[in-house]
């Protein structure tokens, strides 16, 4: 069943193939991890602290530079046969993705504009506003006030005026203003500093636990996670605005849905878990 027999017997095939290491190359047939593929590409070392380099999850290599990219290059390949009508091979490699988004990134580095000295650059927790800080009851609050009415405002919050401070703009004061930012935010509590910024564009918000991402009021607003049967799951992502879910047709298609797993054993409630979270569909 690989792609050359495949593509013999149909070839508007669109075969994917994802791996770690690609197709070919020295690394192709060795075993690897998504902590192993974003240590080759410069990913890892540009994460983490001044300590050692901190692996952002497995999101960056295995999601982002993998299945993402995978689920791109599949799409795209499909509009490509609506002009050529045929399909092709699609070599997906986790640390090709994740080295491409890392794009932007070796941008400001091939400039000059970036070290390679982690927590010293704009976006790794280097500069004062673009970091977290510690709260009085040992939560955070995420600083993201990158320009100046964001900081500005941010300011304003925190009870701070702009011209007693160092200018922001110069890395060498950029430890003395973080100092002065995590006095601040630790004289009060994660909710007192909601409380603050909510509403504001000072780009401030709490830092939320996994097991309370469910309660913040945005989160419930657009429904971000379903609550299933083992726990609460992301709903799925983007969305779109064609709605199928009230058409005759979607509703023909889950009464059959639910007639056929019934008969499986499953109960209405699962079964009604699996549809809604897209997991089962009628076709």
């Amino acid at each position: 069943i690989g792609p050359d027999p495949m593509l013999d017997l149909n070839p508007r095939l669109v075969y994917v193939r994802l791996t770690g290491w690609g197709q070919d190359g020295p690394y192709a047939e060795m075993a690897g991890h998504d902590i192993n593929y974003i240590g080759l590409n410069g990913v890892l070392a540009a994460v983490g602290t001044d300590t050692r380099p901190v692996p952002p999850l497995n999101l960056v290599g295995d999601y982002g530079g993998g299945s993402m990219f995978a689920v791109a290059g599949a799409l795209a390949a499909l509009v490509a046969r609506e002009t050529t009508g045929k399909g092709q091979v699609i070599d997906a490699a986790m640390v090709d993705g994740s080295a491409a988004l890392m794009g932007p990134t070796r941008d400001l580095y091939n400039a000059g504009l970036w070290s390679e000295d982690r927590a010293s650059n704009l976006l790794d927790g280097g500069a004062p506003f673009y970091r977290t800080y510690r709260t009085a009851d040992d939560e955070y609050m995420a600083v993201g006030a990158l320009e100046p009415q964001f900081y500005s405002a941010m300011l304003d919050g925190l009870g701070l005026d702009e011209s007693e401070l160092e200018d922001r703009l110069n890395p060498q004061n950029w430890g003395i203003l973080a100092d002065r930012f995590s006095e601040v935010f630790a004289q009060r509590t994660r909710q007192q500093w909601k409380e603050v910024f909510d509403g504001t564009d000072a780009c401030v918000t709490p830092v939320l636990r996994m097991g309370e991402v469910t309660d913040h009021a945005h989160n419930r607003s657009r429904a971000a996670l379903r609550d299933m049967s083992h726990g609460f799951v992301p709903s799925p992502a983007p969305r779109f605005s064609a709605d199928y879910q009230d058409s005759d047709e979607h509703r023909g298609g889950r009464d059959r849905l639910f007639d056929v797993l019934s008969r499986l054993g499953l109960s209405a409630d699962v079964v009604r878990g699996l549809s809604d979270s897209g997991v089962a569909s009628w076709s």
